[in-house]
């Protein structure tokens, strides 16, 4: 049993260490004279944005980024408060005069409103800091 952790082990860390072992070209081909004498262009080494690009084709800055998963998780919540807007509703026209039931259909439109009061205003807060701050990044 313990030959085979040890041959186990062995071959594991063989394996391990080749295989991070790089062939490369030494660039000293038929052409080296053209390039130099090293055989190597010496070219800019240039990353894409990940992010990707504006419809206006400018790099998408991090700010961006930012407003716009911020845009889009305040609609979801905009979604949200409609859905609960609908819900209140339809509990008060199903309550069939049931005084609790209408209550709590009143407190869901009331708490609905509430919150999608906040969400308008985060939104133009957010929306107004965003704004300045890529203006005065840019």
């Amino acid at each position: 049993m313990k030959k085979l952790l040890v041959l186990s082990l062995i071959t594991f860390c063989f394996l391990f260490l080749f295989s991070f072992s790089v062939l490369a070209e030494n660039g000293f081909g038929d052409d080296a004279d053209k390039k130099g004498g090293t055989g190597v262009e010496s070219k800019p080494v240039t990353l894409d944005n990940p992010l990707g690009k504006t419809a206006a084709g400018k790099d998408i800055s991090p700010q961006e980024l930012i407003g716009r998963i911020i845009s889009a998780v305040l609609g979801i919540v905009g979604s949200l408060a409609l859905a609960m807007f609908i819900y209140g509703g339809f509990t008060i026209m199903t309550a069939a005069g049931t005084a609790e039931k209408v209550e709590k259909g009143k407190q869901i439109l009331i708490w609905a409103a509430i919150g999608l009061i906040i969400i308008f205003t985060s939104y133009a807060l957010v929306n107004f800091v965003l704004t300045n701050v890529i203006k005065q990044a840019g």
